[in-house]
């Protein structure tokens, strides 16, 4: 098994939750939170449950949050 592409480390699970609550976009919401639980050490397939995505999804979402924040 391997391991997932690293989330970038200028931000954690306090941050994004944070900014999942201001947000009044429900899908940005919902991406936050995924990211959330993958920054607290929980799995991908967590993340992709809390989602409701497929881990490939999750996997385009820490590409994009990696490049763009």
């Amino acid at each position: 098994m391997t391991l997932g592409i690293p989330l970038r480390d200028d931000f954690d699970g306090f941050a994004l939750r944070a900014l999942a609550k201001s947000t009044k976009d429900a899908a940005q919401a919902r991406r936050l939170l995924a990211l959330a639980e993958i920054y607290d050490g929980h799995s991908r397939s967590d993340a992709a449950r809390i989602g409701g995505v497929t881990l490939q999804i999750v996997r385009d979402w820490v590409m994009r949050f990696n490049a763009r924040g």
